[in-house]
């Protein structure tokens, strides 16, 4: 099931994760101190958008915030500059940045679950997946974390198509169309209410992401973002969706291919024919 964050303390199929506080008393983001997040960011190519990201993330009044960057060997040197991002922010003996470097381009979805994997084995009670590029609002995410301490969601999703969400005004008609167009089209084949299955700005507790099987997904893409959904929402974890404003990319190029296109059409009917 999916709802937008509700004023006062609801239940849901997911208590906190190990480490989290209790989903009362949130009012101040110092509650959130003692939280352990990592943001996930895959990168390839993103050498001009990298460290401004960092800054932006590292940034957040979350004392309990890491950043792990998953590079698949960018050509552009974005690796090596997350190296010495890295570098810098953990001076004086922090941990708040790591690397995770790949040796091959196999495809955003694996890139993610091996960052996740990679966070969960580090200790995170909560994932957050951000694109590197800078279209996800990175201060969205202590508003997202408290959303899933206060409604006990597995899942927190930044949502364009709920009230208050909305895309950057230099989307072209057709874009915006083919955004709805998917969202509608997964959502169809298989059976969810969650509005924006197709969104990339998610936030995700521990247990759900053991409990759906990161090493078991089949898709490669972009449609990792509906198939993760999916399953934990079948597993019986709840979701929740809290607007944001998806911005436009400022530096380098999608990444989305054909292939990918195709991969996310495919993937929803292969879903509900296997029932899972």
């Amino acid at each position: 099931m999916t709802d937008r964050p509700a004023d006062g303390d609801q239940t849901g199929d997911d208590g906190p994760s190990r480490g989290a506080h209790d989903s009362h008393d949130l009012d101040d983001l110092d509650d959130l101190d003692g939280v352990r997040v990592t943001v996930v960011m895959p990168t390839y190519n993103e050498a001009a958008n990298l460290p401004r990201m960092a800054e932006a993330v590292l940034a957040l009044p979350l004392g309990g915030l890491r950043l792990l960057v998953v590079d698949d060997s960018s050509p552009d040197g974005t690796g090596r500059i997350a190296d010495e991002l890295a570098e810098k922010y953990n001076a004086a003996g922090q941990d708040r940045m790591g690397v995770l470097h790949r040796t091959e381009k196999d495809g955003l979805g694996r890139a993610y679950a091996a960052g996740m994997t990679a966070a969960l084995d580090d200790g995170a009670s909560y994932v957050v997946q951000m694109d590197a590029d800078g279209s996800h609002p990175v201060e969205a995410v202590p508003r997202m974390l408290k959303a899933a301490l206060t409604t006990g969601a597995g899942l927190v999703v930044g949502s364009r198509y709920v009230a208050g969400g909305s895309l950057d005004e230099d989307w072209g008609a057709h874009r915006v169309l083919l955004s709805r167009f998917a969202n509608t089209y997964a959502r169809a084949v298989l059976g969810t209410d969650i509005n924006d299955i197709t969104a990339g700005f998610n936030l995700w507790s521990e247990r759900t992401l053991r409990d759906v099987g990161l090493g078991t997904l089949d898709s490669a893409g972009y449609s990792f973002q509906v198939e993760l959904k999916y399953r934990a929402v079948r597993a019986g974890h709840r979701a929740v969706e809290v607007p944001i404003r998806f911005a436009e990319r400022t530096e380098g190029t999608s990444k989305m291919t054909l292939r990918t296109q195709l991969e996310s059409a495919v993937l929803p009917i292969r879903l509900r024919l296997r029932g899972r």
